[in-house]
C-alpha cells in the first residue's frame, strides 16, 4: 500500500521540475546572436548593448554575456533599432521594465541622489579635517 503513494509523490515532483527544465531548451531569439544587416543600425545597437547590464550575470553587459536573458535583451534591442526606435527610448523601456539597475549610465533621481551626494560630502569632510590638522600643526 505504501508504494502507490510514493509513486504518486514522484509523479507530482516530476511534474513540477519538468517545466523549469524545459525553459532551458527554448531556442535563442533570432537576433540574440545574429547582427542586423544594416551596419549603421548594428553599430547603434552595439553601442546601446554595451551600456546595459545583464541581469543574470550582473558584472557583464548584455553585449558580452552568454546568458539566455542577455540574448533576449539583445534581440529586443536589435529588433527595436531595426524598427527605427531611438536608443534612449529603448533604454527607457528597459529601465521601466527591469529597473534602474539594468543601465550602466545611472540617472540622478529623488531616490538615487544620496548615492552621488554622500561620497562628495565625505570627501569635503575629510578635506576639512585634513586642512584643520595641517593648519594646527604649523
Amino acid at each position: 500500500m505504501r508504494y502507490p503513494f510514493a509513486l504518486i509523490a514522484l509523479i507530482g515532483i516530476g511534474s513540477t521540475v519538468s517545466p523549469a527544465a524545459a525553459q532551458q531548451d527554448v531556442p535563442p531569439a533570432p537576433y540574440a546572436y545574429r547582427q542586423l544587416d544594416d551596419a549603421a543600425q548594428e553599430a547603434r545597437a552595439q553601442a546601446l548593448m554595451e551600456t546595459l547590464r545583464c541581469l543574470k550575470c550582473q558584472s557583464q553587459s548584455i553585449a558580452d554575456s552568454d546568458a539566455p536573458m542577455a540574448g533576449d535583451m539583445r534581440h529586443q534591442v536589435r529588433t527595436r533599432i531595426a524598427a527605427g526606435e531611438e536608443p534612449e527610448a529603448i533604454r527607457a523601456w528597459l529601465v521601466a521594465r527591469y529597473g534602474d539597475y539594468v543601465s550602466y549610465a545611472p540617472v540622478i533621481s529623488e531616490t538615487t541622489w544620496p548615492l552621488f551626494a554622500v561620497p562628495l560630502i565625505l570627501i569635503l569632510v575629510a578635506a576639512a579635517i585634513l586642512w584643520r590638522r595641517l593648519r594646527g600643526a604649523r
